[in-house]
């Protein structure tokens, strides 16, 4: 179960509890939200927190919570659909608009960057050979790798089931998804 329970004697505070099924609580300002994915809220909320199975959180209006970042196995997603990549492995910390906002931005040590403005630091031309090594893994950042951040060539190469067609598939895909989110 995962459930969330308000009462009107007490209507600024929000108490949540998990066994089995994710919950997630969304501090937002002067609202609280609760999902079962932090992408459901993204538009909302940078600020989330994860429970963990048995866990019970009570949350008060104006209470500041602390924030971690909770790894959770990778969901498969269509290798066809950047836009779908993103939505489900990036925008948690980039943001929908790839601007480095997503809800886990600010529990990370370091920054995610603002995805829309790659071309615009690169004298205007979108840096996609670069972008692909990002997310394959072979470029070295101080986010990706790290304990934060994944690097999801690898993941994506466990989820194909070696596969090194559908790897190339989805790199490509995300590549140019992201080309999309660049400033005109």
């Amino acid at each position: 179960y995962g459930l969330a329970v308000i009462c009107t004697d007490f209507p600024n505070t929000l108490v949540g509890a998990r066994r089995g099924s994710p919950l997630i609580i969304g501090i937002g300002k002067d609202e609280n939200f609760v999902t079962s994915d932090a992408n459901a809220i993204v538009a909302h909320t940078n600020k989330v927190v994860y429970l963990n199975d048995y866990d019970v959180a009570t949350i008060s209006s104006g209470q500041e919570m602390q924030k971690e970042v909770k790894h959770v196995p990778i969901k498969p997603t269509s290798a066809a659909s950047g836009q779908e990549m993103y939505k489900g492995y990036c925008a948690v910390c980039h943001g929908t608009s790839g601007k480095g906002d997503g809800p886990a931005a600010s529990a990370l040590k370091v920054p995610p960057p603002d995805l829309t403005t790659l071309a615009q630091k690169n004298g205007g031309k979108y840096p996609g050979m670069k972008v692909t090594a990002v997310i394959r893994g072979e470029a070295v950042l101080p986010a990706h790798g790290s304990k934060d951040m994944p690097m999801w060539g690898n993941l994506f190469w466990q989820m194909s089931g070696g596969h090194s067609s559908e790897v190339q598939q989805r790199v490509a895909n995300l590549t140019k998804y992201i080309e999309s989110l660049q400033q005109k």
